[in-house]
């Protein structure tokens, strides 16, 4: 039960991820014109608003059914027995960051989509998926302290590549504060954009591209070496493929002119490749029961982290 809890709050955090950028790149950004009501007079969209506010409307209510997947993760954690307190935190600790998300939604809105709330707001909607993905893994393991299934530095090494895929993804966000999609009709003037050049600021994000493929690579060869466990080599590999996926999506997207469904799609397999990635180090480390680690001999107690 909770393992299926926190999947489905895991998927609702990828969704509401991509419906976001829909609204972006539907240019229905301001489809409501204020927050948390709809406009000054009216919670819905009203028929003057046409499509762009049932769009961004829409979005919002999809924050509803993401508050429902996160509260019956919770309530699974919390029903479950034996109790697991870790559960039941990282599912409030869920619940707190959606809150948190949809008041950044509603500054964004209040202060025209800025570029760096909206940047903001991404970052925030990732780290969701970040706290989504560590409770359904969790729910897999037991409660007992991670123990280290490779050496420390190893370990070390996956978190640097998952920092890099972290600055990748935060460095997308920049570009799309400068780049084509300000979130409102192209003949819309008002709404700021990041004031510096999209072509180096594309340039930087492919910067962060080179190096993560080149970490994946090379981590790739060094779990191969240790003899990491088999989930650990095949998740090396998964984040390797998305993120070439991932290139060749952006450079097409880039000399196409960045149309919308391009975007769309690059944005959903960002999403992936930062779910790829912390899947990496999770894969280094296992978990027994409290009672059953009691029983590991002391050298193989090499804790970790997570």
């Amino acid at each position: 039960m909770v393992r299926r809890a926190a999947f489905a709050a895991l998927v609702m955090s990828v969704v509401i991820v991509v419906t976001g950028g829909a609204v972006r790149l539907t240019a229905s950004g301001l489809g409501c014109t204020t927050w948390p009501r709809c406009t000054d007079e009216s919670l819905t969209p009203t028929a003057e608003m046409g499509f762009h506010g049932i769009v961004e409307f829409t979005n919002r209510m999809l924050t509803y059914v993401l508050s429902a997947a996160v509260g019956w993760a919770i309530l699974a954690a919390r029903c479950h027995r034996p109790w697991r307190r870790s559960l039941t935190k990282l599912g409030w600790a869920q619940f707190w960051l959606v809150m948190s998300n949809a008041v950044l939604g509603g500054i964004t809105v209040l202060t025209g989509l800025n570029p760096y709330t909206v940047a903001l707001h991404m970052i925030a909607a990732m780290a969701l998926v970040w706290v989504a993905l560590l409770m359904w893994e969790r729910s897999k393991e037991g409660d007992g302290p991670a123990v280290l299934a490779v050496a420390r530095p190893i370990h070390q090494l996956s978190y640097v590549l998952v920092t890099v895929v972290g600055l990748l993804v935060a460095a997308g966000t920049l570009v799309t504060g400068a780049g084509h999609h300000p979130g409102t009709p192209k003949d819309n003037k008002i709404v700021p954009r990041i004031p510096i050049d999209y072509d180096r600021l594309a340039q930087f994000h492919a910067d962060f591209a080179f190096v993560s493929v080149g970490l994946a690579i090379a981590a790739i060869f060094v779990l191969a070496a240790v003899k990491a466990p088999r989930p650990a080599k095949a998740r090396a590999r998964e984040l390797l493929a998305v993120l070439l996926l991932q290139g060749v999506l952006g450079f097409v997207q880039y000399f196409t002119d960045a149309p919308e469904l391009m975007v769309g799609l690059h944005m959903f397999l960002a999403t992936l490749t930062w779910i790829a990635a912390l899947r990496i180090p999770l894969a280094l480390r296992t978990r027994e029961d409290a009672a059953a680690a009691e029983q590991l001999p002391d050298r193989t107690r090499q804790t970790a982290t997570v």
